[in-house]
C-alpha cells in the first residue's frame, strides 16, 4: 500500500501544515472538523481522496477533543445530544467506508487507480456542501433584511408541531427533538463524515435549523460527537490502509494552535457573521473542488475536453482558490478577535486611569 503514500518535501510539509492551521481556526469558529478545507487541500497536493479522508478523520479526533473541551468549558456543548447522534453515526460511518474502499478497488476503465473513489468523494462533497451553503447563505441574508440575527426556526417549529414521537429532551440545548430524526440526522451526518470527512456541515446546521439549537451550542456538541465519529472512522480506514500518519502530525501542527483561535472568535463575533463567513467559505471550496472534478472524470475515460496536459493547471487553480478562500476566511476571523483584545485593552487603560485618584486618597 506504500504506492497510496505521497513523497514529502519541505514545500509539502508547510503546505500540510497551513491547511492544519486555516482548518484549526475554521473548526473551532464553525464548529466542523475543517475537513470541508482540509480534505480537498490535502487532494490537491496529490494525496488519493481515500487516504485524504482517512487521514482527516484520525486528525479530526484530537482536534476535536481539544475543541469540545474548549466549547464545554463555555457551556456550549450538549453531551446528551451528542450520544444520541453518534448511535446511527457510527453504522453511516461504516456504510461511507465500505463505498469509497469498493470504488478505489474497483476503477476499471481509468488510467488512474484511485480515480473512481476520487470522482465519487468530489461528487458528495460539491452536492452536499452546495446545497448547505447556499442555503445558509439565503438565511443569513433574509434574516439580516429583517432585521433579525437568529437562524430560521421554520423547520423545528414545523417538526414540533408534528410530534413525533418519542420526543427527547436534551437540557444543555434546551429543545425535545423526535427520536426519528435525531436517527435521520445521525445517519446521514456519518455517512458524509466518512465520505469527504464532513460531518459538521450538516450535524452542525441539522441542529440549528431542525432541532433548533443555538449556534454556539450547536458547534460545541458537533465537536463532542466529532470526537467518537473521528476515532471510529480513524480505526475503520486504517485498517484498509487509508491513514498517512505523516500527513495527521503535520495537520496537528498547525491546527491545534488555530482551533484555540477560532473557538475565541465565537465569544467576541456575531452569530449572523459566524454564519455568513462560514456559507462564504463553503461555496468557494465547492467552486475549488468542482474545478478540479474534471481530471478525474478524464483519468476516467468519461470526458476527451480535459488532457493529462490541462491537470497541472486544473490543479493549481483549485489549489489556488481553496487557499484562497481559507486564507480570506481566516482573516476576517482574526480581524474580528484582534478588534476585541484591543477594545479590551482599551478598557482595562481606561478603568486603570479612573482608579487611580481613589488610590492616592486612601
Amino acid at each position: 500500500m506504500s504506492d497510496l503514500f505521497i513523497t514529502l518535501n519541505v514545500t509539502s510539509c508547510i503546505q500540510v501544515v497551513v491547511l492544519g492551521f486555516i482548518g484549526g481556526v475554521l473548526s473551532g469558529f464553525i464548529g466542523s472538523g475543517g475537513a470541508f478545507f482540509m480534505t480537498p487541500g490535502m487532494m490537491n497536493l496529490g494525496v488519493q481522496g481515500v487516504v485524504a479522508v482517512g487521514t482527516n478523520m484520525t486528525h479530526k479526533f484530537g482536534k476535536a477533543m481539544v475543541g469540545s473541551k474548549s466549547h464545554g468549558d463555555l457551556g456550549h456543548v450538549d453531551k446528551k445530544l451528542g450520544i444520541f447522534m453518534l448511535i446511527t453515526a457510527v453504522l453511516g460511518i461504516l456504510i461511507a467506508v465500505w463505498i469509497s474502499s469498493y470504488l478505489f478497488g474497483h476503477s476499471e476503465g481509468s488510467n488512474d487507480k484511485g480515480a473512481a473513489a476520487n470522482l465519487y468523494i468530489s461528487l458528495v462533497f460539491i452536492s452536499i456542501l452546495s446545497v448547505v451553503a447556499v442555503s445558509m447563505l439565503r438565511d443569513t441574508l433574509t434574516a439580516r433584511a429583517d432585521g433579525d440575527t437568529g437562524p430560521s426556526r421554520k423547520i423545528a417549529d414545523r417538526l414540533s408541531r408534528m410530534r413525533l414521537f418519542p420526543l427527547i429532551y436534551f437540557p444543555v440545548a434546551d429543545v425535545r427533538v423526535s427520536l426519528w430524526v435525531l436517527m435521520a440526522v445521525g445517519l446521514f451526518t456519518g455517512y458524509l463524515a466518512g465520505t469527504i470527512g464532513v460531518g459538521g456541515f450538516v450535524g452542525v446546521p441539522a441542529m440549528i435549523y431542525v432541532f433548533g439549537v443555538p449556534t454556539a451550542v450547536a458547534a460545541g456538541t458537533e465537536l463532542f460527537l466529532a470526537m467518537f465519529m473521528g476515532a471510529f472512522g480513524a480505526i475503520s480506514y486504517a485498517l484498509k490502509g487509508f491513514v498517512d500518519i505523516r500527513l495527521v502530525l503535520l495537520l496537528y501542527l498547525g491546527s491545534l494552535l488555530g482551533i484555540f483561535i477560532g473557538v475565541y472568535g465565537t465569544k467576541v463575533v456575531k452569530e449572523r457573521v459566524i454564519r455568513l463567513v462560514t456559507s462564504v467559505i463553503i461555496l468557494l471550496c465547492v467552486i475549488s473542488r468542482a474545478i478540479a472534478t474534471p481530471i478525474y472524470l478524464s483519468q476516467m475515460s468519461w470526458t476527451t475536453i480535459v488532457g493529462p496536459e490541462q491537470y497541472d493547471l486544473l490543479n493549481l487553480i483549485s489549489k489556488y482558490f481553496l487557499y484562497g478562500s481559507g486564507l480570506s476566511g481566516v482573516a476576517v476571523i482574526l480581524f474580528y478577535v484582534a478588534r476585541a483584545y484591543l477594545d479590551r485593552r482599551r478598557i482595562y487603560a481606561t478603568l486603570g486611569t479612573k482608579t487611580r485618584p481613589v488610590e492616592c486618597q486612601e
